[in-house]
């Protein structure tokens, strides 16, 4: 009876193309060091159990392991019995919930991941394996980008027809436009960040719009600000607080201002910058029950010590599928013996 449910979950995930992937960062990841898949994978788990192990154990990485999905999936059990069997399949071995950190700054944001391995592994591998840097890196590793080589083919088709077709004309205007584009080039180049925060003065308040000569006289004095470890933001912050009601002459109220509000030099502390050398961060394991978060020293089996009693107070096994069809037609027929007197009663009292 295993093998009749365990058959159509292996092959169903296999056909269907448009199972739903997690977003990237999230869903699926197999753990390594697994055994070859067989016939008797799972085969000391209860029914239930073995029916959403050979299940998962065939979606892809990076797959969505979402209760709801997978509940979708699996029509022979809803969302808490699919919540009870990951329970059971995280003590016994198989998952394990992680969160990781990934990013740096603004940009940190938490990835969710269920790693995911066919052959069952004890609470000390899944915390060595969780406290290593392979661990880390691959919950939080992005998915590699495709490389775009459309747009160099495209440069080098276009400047392989011009050549053939305009060959004795480009000597002549190719001298013309080579000097009139070099100077613009250059000037971008030359403006520094202090010349262009003067420059953002005149946007941020007008009473302090700076000509081009006026940031050129003023960018020596507004490098040094930023030489002392400030940002041009907090340069052109101390610049436009508290302005009078009139500004009668800019250049001369910004050469003051820069000059009284020079602030003292800062200790440059380099920030740490991402190289090998740095250690991975360490992931998070979630209770595979209610998701709350901690070391994997606390987490026993995937599990919290609330969640833990719970499962091992009211674990009772799985219902068999043919006793859940039984019961079915069992209260069906009993809702058709219900309905029978209710017909006779109404014609005898409509006689």
């Amino acid at each position: 009876m295993a093998t009749q449910h365990l058959s159509p979950a292996l092959s169903a995930p296999a056909v269907p193309a448009a199972y739903p992937m997690a977003k990237p960062g999230y869903g699926k990841r197999s753990a390594p060091g697994q055994q070859p898949r067989t016939r008797d994978d799972f085969a000391l788990l209860p029914t239930r159990e073995r029916y959403v192990a050979g299940f998962v154990d065939h979606l892809p990485d990076g797959a969505a392991m979402s209760i709801k999905q997978l509940a979708k999936q699996l029509p022979l059990y809803g969302q808490q019995a699919i919540s009870t069997a990951l329970n059971a399949l995280s003590v016994a071995g198989h998952l394990r919930r992680v969160r990781c950190a990934v990013g740096a700054g603004d940009e940190t944001r938490w990835v969710f991941r269920t790693f995911w391995s066919r052959t069952a592994r004890d609470n000390e591998w899944w915390t060595t394996y969780l406290a290593t840097a392979t661990a880390s890196r691959s919950a939080g590793s992005p998915p590699p980008a495709p490389a775009s080589v459309a747009v160099p083919q495209q440069r080098t088709a276009s400047e392989a027809t011009p050549d053939p077709a305009h060959a004795p004309e480009p000597p002549a205007p190719a001298t013309t436009p080579t000097a009139r584009t070099a100077p613009p080039a250059a000037r971008p180049a030359a403006l520094s960040p202090a010349y262009l925060a003067l420059a953002e003065l005149g946007r941020k308040d007008i009473r302090l719009a700076l000509s081009a000569d006026d940031c050129a006289s003023l960018e020596p004095q507004a490098a040094e600000w930023l030489a002392r470890g400030v940002t041009t933001d907090y340069l052109i912050a101390a610049l436009t607080a508290g302005l009078p009601a009139q500004v009668d002459c800019p250049p001369r109220f910004v050469r003051r201002r820069l000059t009284d509000k020079i602030p003292p030099h800062l200790p440059t502390t380099p920030s740490p910058s991402p190289s090998v050398d740095t250690p991975a961060p360490r992931l998070l394991m979630e209770c595979t029950d209610c998701g709350r978060p901690g070391q994997p020293e606390a987490l026993p089996d995937g599990l919290c010590r609330p969640c833990r009693a719970a499962h091992s107070a009211g674990g009772r096994p799985s219902p068999d599928p043919t006793e859940i069809a039984a019961a079915k037609a069992r209260m069906a027929n009993l809702r058709d013996l219900l309905k029978a007197p209710r017909r006779g009663g109404q014609g005898a009292v409509r006689a």
